[in-house]
């Protein structure tokens, strides 16, 4: 789905519920849309003073807290970032996979965990309302470029 696709689908969705998605709500999703990777407060801030001189944290903060209220993206708790997703409009368990070493961000969807999660839930008496998973490690890319610089580091012995 190209971005904007998405943004229109975004402004339908609001619209259906009958929510303002402004033009300040609309450009802070964009960047992140745009971007395709987790962006913090402040780095979305700067992105936005580009068009909005006038911005300041709290603008950022309200528009974030409206978007992760209607599912338009993610916190990831680990390291305080945000991501767009591209699937809002329905309740799904969220998983992350994080490269620890460029700080790429994939949302995958794990066949069994939510039902393996809410069963042993359930054993304990609890019921699960939301769930996010974030695993922490190198993508295929930077293992690629690890695997060369220990080989050279091991050819230099």
């Amino acid at each position: 789905m190209n971005n904007a696709t998405v943004i229109h689908k975004a402004r339908a969705y609001c619209e259906q519920r009958g929510a303002r998605f402004t033009p300040l709500r609309e450009k802070v999703y964009k960047i992140l849309v745009a971007k395709h990777g987790p962006m913090g407060a402040y780095e979305l801030l700067d992105a936005l003073k580009e068009t909005e001189s006038g911005a300041k944290p709290a603008t950022v903060y309200r528009a974030l807290d409206f978007l992760l209220d209607f599912g338009f993206i993610h916190r990831l708790e680990s390291t305080n970032a945000f991501v767009a997703c591209y699937h809002f409009g329905c309740n799904h368990p969220v998983q992350f996979l994080i490269c620890d070493s460029c700080g790429d961000v994939a949302e995958i969807q794990s066949e069994g965990l939510k039902e393996t999660l809410d069963k042993q839930a359930k054993t304990h008496g609890f019921r699960v309302s939301k769930q996010t998973i974030e695993a922490h490690g190198l993508c295929i890319d930077c293992q690629q470029t690890e695997s060369v610089a220990n080989k050279e580091q091991s050819n230099e012995c």
